[in-house]
């Protein structure tokens, strides 16, 4: 879809600029807010391939699992380190009794998710999450989806990450995680910094 996406509005500027050039002097100035909007949103098209790409990598590793009642906030969890946007916890695949937050590192399409996760959602929005699909490893990176109307597919990706501060003294052998799982984490593309 980002090729597509990507091509349309590159597509439709071009046309679009053929056709002003065609046309009378006036119609360059109607035409004028899409010059701008389309080069606009080309550029943003561009910024969604890296995300894209890391999606794809998280996907070849981990498989989906469809989990229920997973807990989540948007305020901010004092031993994660950096910028949060949201986050879920979910259950260390090593100590199922231990959960591990998993946060949205950037700011960047997570309007969606943010007027479902405030606490004073409605319960409509709040349903949407209820139940969500999950790809990943908590201790390092996962990929978070709702479901669709169905309940049978992934809708709403979006790359939650592991940024526990190392300083806590927390090692990914702390939380179980053998060298083989080190490994699958580098593979989704995680460079481990503190095992």
């Amino acid at each position: 879809m980002n090729v597509i996406g990507l091509g349309g509005w590159i597509g439709g500027w071009i046309a679009l600029l053929g056709l002003s050039l065609q046309t009378p002097g006036w119609a360059v100035w109607v035409c004028m807010p899409y010059f701008i909007y389309g080069a606009y949103r080309a550029l943003t098209q561009l910024r969604y391939f890296g995300p894209a790409l890391w999606m794809l990598r998280i996907l070849r590793t981990y498989p989906w699992q469809v989990t229920s009642d997973v807990r989540h906030g948007l305020t901010e969890r004092p031993e994660v380190l950096g910028r949060q946007y949201g986050w879920f916890e979910l259950p260390n695949p090593a100590r199922a009794d231990h959960r591990l937050p998993l946060v949205f590192a950037e700011h960047f399409r997570t309007g969606w998710w943010s007027r479902r996760m405030a606490p004073r959602a409605k319960p409509r929005l709040k349903a949407d999450i209820e139940t969500i699909w999950f790809a990943g490893d908590p201790r390092f990176v996962g990929l978070i989806a709702a479901p669709t109307s169905k309940g049978t597919s992934p809708r709403r990706l979006h790359i939650v990450e592991q940024k526990t501060d190392v300083r806590t003294g927390q090692r990914f052998a702390d939380w179980g995680a053998t060298p083989a799982d080190i490994e699958r984490g580098r593979q989704a593309g995680v460079l481990p910094v503190h095992h």
